[in-house]
């Protein structure tokens, strides 16, 4: 089994698109690899990043016009007009937060034997809400009651999500994210992180380049010090 680490903020356009990618390495490969969602806070201060940073090209407003450009190009995406030109959310931080919650009441940070059936499927669920909240509904995802209430019908209690959160413990879990994304070198969202740290992806890569290293990697066990292919 190849484990992928994938690092990516919540609020990444590019993270956003290239979930169809994600999807399509899970249909392929299957139990051939393992698939852990990892944080990192590009947005996590969006009013100095968008609002600061975007000044000269209309701030706020000017970024939402280049996602919507971003995103006329990807026929599976549905990008809400109101997303950072009206929905402008403070931080990416929250949504993190609470995502690390969520992982913890299923039991993400424990050894992968021990997790109960179906539980990264329903993390991948309540993940895939999230983001598709802010992008797809502008619902302002830095506000911990709006995400309290992606949890809906999925079966997580929100007493049970904020327990986590008032702990410090998923702070902590977000923290560790944080360290391995310094480990591996790991600059932007999203990236792919296999083999051992040595293989990363970064960046709108193309599927058929991260299933050549996912089936180079599968292929055989290569001797300590042979190159890759890929």
């Amino acid at each position: 089994m190849i484990t992928i680490d994938y690092f990516s903020d919540i609020l990444c356009v590019w993270a956003y698109g290239g979930q169809v990618r994600l999807d399509e390495l899970q249909r392929e490969f299957g139990e051939q690899i393992l698939l852990r969602h990892r944080f990192m806070a590009l947005f996590a201060d969006t009013r100095t990043r968008i609002g600061e940073g975007w000044k000269d090209k209309g701030g706020f407003t000017g970024f939402g016009a280049h996602m919507r450009e971003v995103c006329e190009q990807w026929g599976h995406t549905h990008l809400h007009p109101e997303v950072w030109s009206g929905c402008r959310p403070t931080s990416c931080v929250t949504a993190h937060v609470f995502l690390k919650a969520v992982g913890l009441c299923l039991g993400m940070e424990q050894d992968e034997g021990e997790l109960e059936a179906g539980s990264r499927e329903r993390f991948d669920a309540v993940l895939g809400k999230t983001r598709s909240a802010f992008f797809e509904q502008a619902l302002d995802v830095s506000s911990l009651p709006v995400l309290l209430q992606l949890l809906g019908e999925t079966g997580i209690r929100a007493d049970a999500v904020m327990a986590e959160i008032e702990s410090g413990a998923a702070f902590a879990a977000l923290h560790r994210d944080e360290q391995l994304a310094r480990t591996h070198g790991v600059l932007g969202s999203p990236t792919y992180v296999f083999n051992e740290g040595r293989q990363l992806l970064y960046g709108n890569v193309g599927y058929r380049i991260i299933a050549a290293n996912l089936r180079e990697l599968l292929s055989s066990k290569h001797p300590e010090g042979e190159p890759s292919w890929c």
